[in-house]
């Protein structure tokens, strides 16, 4: 157990890095802010304010690092290696591929030494299907087939998420016989029903940084990941406006479903998730990761998936979102 409740959050004057500093203000634990401009950091009253690039972190004094400064293409790797050098554990939220698959290949080794954990894609996008699939599998570390399904019901795009999609460019990857694949084009399409309030969508193939984070540590032979089509056309929109609040939380009204079906021979096993506005819940998803890291409910170090280093069940469970499990 680590009794350094101090968490840095760095990006912590962006969009989705007020909430994760809200939430730990909520829990209890002590938010130190930091990011690049030291006049928008001065909006924070409260807590410490930390003003540094990525070529020089400042990340001494904390137990855990949370990045939530895109594109974590640029950012992900060097803050990462900092936390690790200054024996911090490591969590992002981000939704790139390249980003998570760059953190496991260059940060791992030094995490594994110094008994850390970095975990990247610990949000809405990734660490929310990551857990999902991992507690469908309950327990098993196998699977014939998995379905992972996003539907939302709208997409109002932060500045962030555009910046974002405009500097990752490569090539998204499946899970095809076991192995990460590109994505051939066109992309599939078709119908996916996801239950009130979504219903029947039509959805495109469009994986996210989940497929990493399973195939780092499930044996999945077939992976495809949806996305509805709607709010894929409103994010590619560049006059869809960005998010507006519609309570004291900050959150829009954004409306999300996420539905994962594993197969394993004749086992079918179905897991639901809802709720509002995914980057407000990518918030709860982090910080219950910071908690769980510095309390000591971790089963693994090194640069490692969220399933992978937290009991799923219980964490989807301390998160509320599940609305519906089956087996057939």
């Amino acid at each position: 157990m680590n009794t350094n409740t101090r968490v840095l959050v760095y990006g912590a004057t962006g969009h989705t890095g007020r909430f994760v500093v809200d939430e730990l203000l909520r829990r209890g634990l002590t938010p130190v802010v930091a990011g690049r401009s030291a006049e928008r950091l001065a909006e924070f009253s409260g807590p410490e304010r930390r003003a540094f690039g990525i070529d020089t972190p400042d990340l001494a004094g904390v137990g855990v690092v949370i990045n939530a400064a895109g594109p974590f293409l640029d950012t992900a790797v060097p803050i990462a290696r900092a936390a690790v050098a200054a024996g911090a554990h490591y969590l992002d939220v981000t939704a790139e591929q390249p980003a998570v698959q760059e953190v496991y290949r260059e940060v791992d080794t030094a995490a594994r030494a110094a008994g850390v954990a970095v975990i990247p894609a610990m949000a809405f996008y990734g660490g929310l299907g990551d857990l999902l699939v991992t507690a469908a599998l309950d327990g098993e570390t196998d699977a014939d087939e998995v379905d992972l399904a996003i539907g939302l019901d709208r997409w109002w795009p932060t500045a962030g998420s555009r910046a974002t999609g405009a500097r990752n460019t490569a090539a998204r990857l499946v899970i095809r016989d076991g192995e990460l694949t590109p994505l051939a084009g066109p992309a599939p399409t078709g119908t996916w029903s996801f239950g009130e309030p979504l219903g029947e969508q039509e959805v495109v193939e469009l994986p996210f940084s989940d497929v990493i984070t399973i195939h780092r540590h499930l044996a999945v032979r077939e992976l495809r990941s949806y996305l509805n089509t709607g709010p894929l056309a409103e994010l590619r929109d560049a006059d869809t406006p960005p998010p507006t609040a519609v309570d004291d939380t900050g959150r829009s009204a954004q409306r999300f479903v996420v539905d994962v079906v594993v197969r394993r021979g004749a086992d079918v096993r179905r897991l639901s998730a809802a709720g509002q506005d995914i980057y407000a819940v990518s918030a709860p998803i982090v910080v219950e990761a910071a908690q769980r890291l510095l309390d000591g409910r971790f089963h693994a170090t090194g640069a490692v998936a969220p399933g992978e280093a937290f009991a799923a069940g219980d964490v989807l469970d301390a998160l509320g979102l599940l609305t519906h499990a089956s087996t057939r």
